[in-house]
């Protein structure tokens, strides 16, 4: 197709929006009929739009932001220092993804972290290194036991072994026994439904002992498994952080032992080059190239659904355009997606309540920050500057991986969980995990300076955010937390953007703030995300899919929801072709 693209990197120094705009000369997007419609232009959204392009499906993105990439993204929100405003790093992302669409052509970069994390303790001389490499590993958790040190590398393959387990899954769509019609699906939809089956059956078979552990630590909590391998701090605390990122849960909270898990399938975290929004650039940059129509700031208002037949026909813009395809994928989350989107009465009472009772819960807030330097951790004696810089703190490990903050031990983080849901406020000691992707990544910000990240739990969303001074008050809170660790952070601050639950939910559609599409809970994964009988990436609404990380296998920039998705939905378009074929022919022999 004849696209107009006029987009720019962010990390190049110039303006961040991504928009995509159809030729004037061409036929208006509602006057073209779609094979299909994707509303939203997150990652998953882009993955989708992609893969049913490739296979010769004419596709249109609706994005209702300026910027493309949903929580993905690179924004200048201070002149000269670019965000990756709210996810921040990535590991989840299917490498098949990266292959099958050539990112790499379009730019896509990563950019390994060594060390991987930093937990400095609150007495300001002892820390913790995490990092890729197992020796170095060792010598820095002998420092608090020797014993622990020797069992690390255990530890390592012990959860190897259950992402093999796991990793599988991740890639079908799942055996939902529930699903309406299962006797409809094709037989490369019971093979794939099955396949990741058999690999779980296999297993059991020939490793017993690792099957046992596995459904252990699915149904246990995170601490609980990890003091069965380890007894000091902060390695328990540092590692118990996985299980409780983006999760109103603590570490004795039951089904955490998966989300750690969840979030160690795909090896070692890294940066993104340019940010998050290098990525939502590629995957736009390589569904464009393959035919795919992207229109930005266009908000969709209300899916169209012919109520005689029960199916979607389209979409209706917030301006009032009605735009009409054979099927609409939403990127958007459940709640969104079925409870606003969707016309009041073309969804199943039961189906309803099971989406209004999902759990949104979120603990995040996210703080991005423009630094004149960077911190200086009082743990580490200072180290050479930059030539002619005598003010400026080079570059050390530190500031390389992720900082974890409050987190001296478990108990720091369960007390603040417990403080923040027990009286529904943020917690007094909040724990946080600061990032400074310049570090690693100079076009990030102007030389010398430096942009950070704080992601920050636990915060309810029903807290007073509207109320500037209660959100201020908060920010503060984290700031002087940061200044214990890192004197001279806050004289360092030129400049912050703050994202509460609310705003995260009002800039990025995220409901409630959850960054997941919903909690990762054991009762809203695999065959009952979002809905058991509805976990196939189809919806009770014929030709309406859900696509994003509220399907699964849930949240994290994975991109998997997406790629699944549009799997289900070319055989669906190829068998509703094969099906109007046969019709026109027995409706030609009739006559």
């Amino acid at each position: 197709m004849n696209i107009f693209r006029t987009f720019s990197r962010a990390w190049f120094g110039e303006n961040l929006h991504l928009t995509f705009r159809r030729s004037a000369s061409q036929t208006p997007i509602e006057k073209t009929h779609w094979d299909a419609i994707i509303i939203g232009g997150g990652h998953n959204g882009l993955v989708a739009a992609a893969y049913l392009a490739k296979k010769r499906a004419k596709v249109l993105v609706l994005e209702r932001r300026k910027v493309l990439g949903g929580a993905a993204v690179t924004e200048e929100l201070i002149s000269g220092f670019h965000f990756s405003r709210a996810s921040y790093v990535q590991s989840l992302f299917r490498p098949e993804i990266v292959r099958e669409l050539n990112l790499t052509k379009y730019g896509y970069s990563v950019i390994t972290r060594n060390p991987s994390s930093f937990t400095p303790l609150s007495d300001g001389k002892k820390y913790l290194f995490l990092s890729p490499d197992v020796e170095f590993c060792k010598e820095q958790i002998t420092k608090f036991s020797t014993e622990d040190a020797m069992r690390y590398p255990q530890y390592l393959r012990w959860l190897s072994k259950l992402c093999r387990l796991v990793e599988p899954f991740f890639d079908e769509a799942p055996y939902d026994a529930l699903y309406n019609d299962i006797s409809s699906l094709s037989l490369a939809e019971k093979w794939s439904s099955s396949r990741a089956g058999f690999h779980l059956l296999r297993e059991s078979l020939f490793s017993r002992k690792e099957m046992t552990e596995f459904f252990e630590l699915l149904f246990s909590n995170s601490s609980k498994m990890l003091k069965r391998w380890f007894h000091s701090e902060p390695l328990l605390s540092t590692l118990a952080t996985d299980s409780v990122i983006g999760t109103m849960a603590g570490p004795d909270t039951p089904g955490t032992g998966y989300v750690l898990l969840h979030h160690v399938l795909g090896g070692e975290w890294s940066y993104v080059k340019g940010g998050m929004g290098s990525l939502s650039e590629s995957l736009a940059s390589a569904a464009i190239d393959a035919g795919v129509v992207i229109q930005t700031d266009t908000s969709v208002k209300s899916i169209l659904v012919d109520e005689t037949q029960g199916k979607t026909k389209g979409v209706e813009t917030l301006d009032g355009k009605s735009i009409f395809g054979r099927c609409v994928l939403s990127n958007a989350d459940p709640k969104r997606t079925f409870l606003t989107l969707c016309p009041k009465g073309s969804l199943p009472d039961d189906f309803v309540s099971k989406i209004q009772n999902l759990d949104f819960r979120s603990p995040v807030f996210k703080i991005n920050v423009a630094l004149k330097k960077l911190p200086h951790f009082r743990c580490f004696p200072k180290r050479q500057t930059f030539e002619g810089e005598p003010t400026t703190l080079a570059a050390g490990p530190e500031h390389k991986g992720t900082i974890h903050l409050g987190s001296d031990n478990l108990d720091m983080i369960e007390k603040a969980y417990k403080d923040c849901s027990a009286h529904h406020r943020p917690s007094a000691v909040p724990i946080v995990e600061m990032t400074i992707p310049s570090a690693i990544d100079p076009t990030l910000a102007p030389r010398g300076q430096a942009v950070a990240g704080l992601f920050v739990q636990y915060v309810p969303y029903n807290a007073p955010w509207e109320d500037s001074n209660f959100k201020k008050a908060f920010v503060d809170r984290v700031f002087s937390m940061v200044e214990d660790y890192a004197p001279g952070f806050i004289e360092s601050i030129i400049g912050y953007d703050a994202l509460s639950p609310k705003d995260l939910e009002r800039v990025f559609g995220l409901t409630e703030g959850n960054i997941f599409h919903g909690a990762m809970s054991l009762d809203q994964l695999y065959s009952l995300r979002p809905a058991a009988g509805y976990s196939r990436y189809r919806t009770p609404i014929s030709g309406l899919y859900l696509c994003g990380s509220g399907a699964h296998p849930g949240g994290g920039v994975s991109g998997a929801p997406g790629r699944n998705c549009s799997k289900v939905v070319l055989r669906d378009l190829k068998r509703n072709a094969e099906g109007a074929s046969l019709q026109l022919a027995l409706s030609f022999w009739r006559k």
